[in-house]
């Protein structure tokens, strides 16, 4: 165990008050927060994920999806277990709603991580599959490390975090892709036991950071699919940049939810409606080619072309068309010609 960041003793018996993430969890003695993650020992909190991953493999940047970061490269990535947010419909429950002692588990240091991105062919690391940032005290000083080697860090990430952790930790995070689940506040409460506010605040602060940024939304049937939703979502991207990639992501049966599986023409709809602002907008969970391809929205010639997780860069210079000269926001060479 480690020491945890961002807390505070209160003068209630040996209970302390974590202030990682906008729950603000007043922890008793013997007992964690809501991420499962952050326990009170003798009136100190520790971090239990401290240097213990649970998942450890080498993903195209893709996957995580980041499609204008670096395409066609390879990314370290890292998880460990637990998560802030409760969501009924988690896609990796099997370890963010575990406890870290419930779950085989792989120490690695930070020099272990900078050295495996270092020989691996990485570009660097992605912290992701469970929520990264409840791990802040390993991420922050493997980040740190990883940027002195030259390599990149990148958050996939719910955004759940307080402003002043991070702020801190920006300073050495290239990327993120932050899955905004929904526009209603309501739908968070409901069925992810969070916030709205405090999601959308971490993409604002990213992007006035200058921290290359997409946005993924799960679209579930009856939840978040109407054209009102989709609008709004896409009205606060597209205040922010009209550059942001958005990935409207397809839903299937998972965890704790039983709904249908997200209709393809209500994918359709979500991308009629955001391409009406945005100059990027991508299908996923979705076999069909050209709904992961990039597009020149200027001259509509196709820059990068994907098929599942094979990704060809055809037309594309300095972040630029090659052809026209639009800037595509595509940060990274990444065998770009």
């Amino acid at each position: 165990m480690k020491q945890a960041l961002y807390y505070s003793p209160l003068n209630e018996g040996n209970k302390v008050r974590c202030s990682l993430c906008p729950h603000k969890c007043v922890i008793e003695e013997g007992k964690t927060g809501a991420c499962g993650t952050r326990k009170n020992d003798g009136g100190k909190l520790y971090a239990l994920t401290y240097g213990r991953y649970t998942s450890v493999n080498i993903d195209p940047i893709e996957k995580k999806p980041l499609y204008h970061f670096y395409p066609g490269s390879q990314v370290l990535s890292l998880g460990t277990a637990g998560c802030n947010l409760s969501c009924r419909f988690c896609q990796n429950h099997e370890i963010s709603q575990r406890a870290p002692g419930d779950l085989p588990a792989r120490e690695l240091g930070s020099d272990d991580i900078a050295e495996l991105a270092g020989a691996r062919g990485s570009i660097g690391v992605a912290y992701t599959y469970n929520e990264p940032l409840i791990n802040y005290e390993h991420l922050n000083e493997t980040a740190i490390k990883i940027k002195d080697k030259g390599l990149v860090n990148i958050l996939v990430t719910n955004g759940f975090l307080n402003e002043e952790p991070l702020v801190n930790l920006l300073p050495f995070i290239d990327a993120a892709n932050v899955d905004v689940k929904s526009f209603k506040d309501e739908f968070y409460r409901k069925y992810c036991g969070g916030r709205l506010g405090d999601v959308l605040r971490t993409v604002e602060i990213m992007f006035k950071k200058k921290v290359h940024v997409e946005v993924t939304n799960l679209i579930i049937p009856g939840l978040n699919d109407t054209k009102e939703d989709i609008s709004e979502l896409i009205n606060w991207v597209s205040s922010l940049s009209e550059l942001i990639p958005v990935h409207f992501s397809r839903y299937y049966p998972c965890y704790k939810m039983t709904v249908k599986a997200t209709p393809f023409s209500t994918l359709e709809m979500a991308r009629d409606i955001a391409v009406k602002k945005l100059r990027h907008v991508y299908l996923g969970n979705v076999m069909e080619e050209p709904e992961s391809n990039t597009y020149c929205p200027n001259c509509r010639e196709i820059l990068i072309r994907r098929r599942g997780y094979i990704t060809e860069v055809i037309k594309v210079k300095e972040g630029r068309c090659a052809g026209c000269g639009e800037d595509v926001n595509i940060a990274g060479m990444g065998g770009c010609s």
